[in-house]
């Protein structure tokens, strides 16, 4: 029996799977990832990947923030111009300005701003653009994360359809998902890194990709069904709060005409040690989700036939509020002979929130036009906020927190507390004080007259 020579032709190899394929690159470091967005949510963001060995393009349209980031400077307050000049050593990041830089990136990672319409409605003109940026460079086997907050639904029925291209296919040579951020600016306890991730993808082989791509560079990563559980859990966590924002400070308004101090009264209720925690009132809402979520999901509940009431119900309580704070001076100052039109106001604090740069839907704005409206002149102190710019209206900038100018004013109105601003002074020199943060009630010595809001 004749026996035949062995082939010397090797067995067909069976390529990976492209989504395989990209997974092991990112496990290896190897891919390179864009970032298309570098404000709050984008610049950590670099950061976070950057350290987890990841070469990074970032990508902003706002040609100054780029020219700024290759200077080795901040343009966020948070963000100190140490942190990107640490980026630049690396020699793993590229901020640029130019969309053709996003051809090498096999990771698209959309961080834009998802505002509200005069209307109330949802903008995605930021999130249509970039998807539209991405898909003129997008090649097969590559990721698109959407991390901007939204309704659920937007992932696949906006992005998607703006990436489809002849040849790729979803869940086949293209990967889509979304990856909520959950940045809390000036938290120092929770970095990108330490917040975990909820991640949902189109299909399975999306999500698969995206959960490998946040494993390398955060430390929890939490895979849910598909895109739409995780833009509906932002969405949740934000209107949670916004509703129990509501609750106190409605409770704020009601307490106050009862004489019932409402500082008192959760100092009191938080010593249940369940069922319960504590949410603190101020002069509204700001921020860059809690003021915009509840109208995205009072939006939806209309598309789809079910008023989300209590969302809705949120944002009205919340958005009322300048309109207390300023309706609660012009009686003080009336019970003192005075009108508030033409008298000096000082505001303290014009970001959103206490030891940020953050002025986006700062109820301070609202608060600052509403006065002028009503014939008051004006002035603000920010330590974090040196300059206020204003659409159709004059820059303003922050003036000195002095003894004497605080003598020179008719009432200061506390709207937001931070902790570099000399609480004792103020309590000391203001004449009049409207605080709605609770800022002066540790203070000991003189005192101005207080009234809360």
């Amino acid at each position: 029996m004749r026996v035949g020579r062995p082939s010397t032709r090797a067995n067909p190899v069976t390529p990976p799977h492209p989504a395989d394929a990209l997974i092991a690159r990112l496990e290896r470091r190897q891919a390179v990832v864009a970032v298309l967005g570098l404000g709050y949510v984008g610049l950590p963001l670099v950061e976070a990947l950057v350290q987890a060995g990841f070469a990074v393009v970032g990508f902003d349209i706002d040609a100054d923030k780029v020219a700024a980031l290759r200077r080795g400077e901040s343009y966020l307050g948070p963000f100190a111009s140490e942190r990107v000049r640490a980026l630049l050593d690396s020699d793993r990041f590229t901020p640029t300005s130019d969309a053709a830089a996003l051809g090498d990136a096999e990771v698209h990672l959309l961080c834009v701003p998802t505002p509200l319409t005069p209307t109330r409605e949802p903008d995605l003109t930021a999130v249509a653009a970039a998807g539209r940026t991405v898909a003129e460079h997008l090649r097969p086997g590559r990721l698109v994360v959407l991390e901007s907050t939204t309704y659920p639904g937007t992932t696949r029925q906006v992005l998607l359809p703006l990436l489809r291209r002849p040849g790729l296919v979803l869940g086949e040579n293209l990967f889509v998902a979304f990856g909520p951020e959950r940045e809390d600016p000036g938290n120092r306890d929770f970095s990108t890194r330490r917040i975990p991730r909820l991640v949902g993808g189109l299909d399975d082989a999306s999500g698969r990709v995206a959960v490998a791509l946040y494993r390398q560079a955060l430390d929890h990563v939490v895979p849910v069904r598909n895109a739409e559980v995780a833009e509906a859990s932002k969405l949740l966590e934000n209107t949670y709060r916004a509703v129990n924002i509501a609750l106190v400070n409605e409770l704020k308004m009601l307490y106050d005409r009862l004489g019932i101090d409402v500082w008192e009264v959760i100092d009191a209720a938080k010593t249940k040690p369940f069922g319960f925690q504590a949410f603190y009132p101020g002069p509204g809402w700001g921020g860059h989700c809690i003021p915009v979520d509840p109208y995205y999901l009072a939006w939806l509940g209309r598309q789809v036939g079910y008023p989300a009431r209590f969302a809705e119900l949120a944002g009205e309580v919340n958005d009322a509020l300048p309109h207390y704070v300023a309706g609660k001076l012009a009686d003080t100052l009336a019970e003192e002979g005075k009108a508030l039109a033409g008298s000096r106001v000082l505001l303290i604090g014009m970001a959103y929130k206490r030891d940020v740069d953050d002025v986006r839907e700062s109820p301070g704005l609202e608060l600052l036009a509403l006065l002028e409206r009503l014939g008051a002149r004006v002035a603000y102190h920010d330590p974090h906020v040196p300059r206020l710019a204003r659409e159709g209206r004059p820059v303003l900038e922050s003036g000195p927190l002095t003894p004497e100018g605080l003598a020179g004013q008719d009432a200061v109105i506390v709207v937001t507390d931070h902790a570099a601003c000399d609480w004792e002074m103020v309590a000391a020199h203001a004449r009049l004080v409207v605080d709605t943060r609770n800022a002066l009630r540790a203070v000991r010595g003189p005192r101005a007259k207080v009234v809360g809001a």
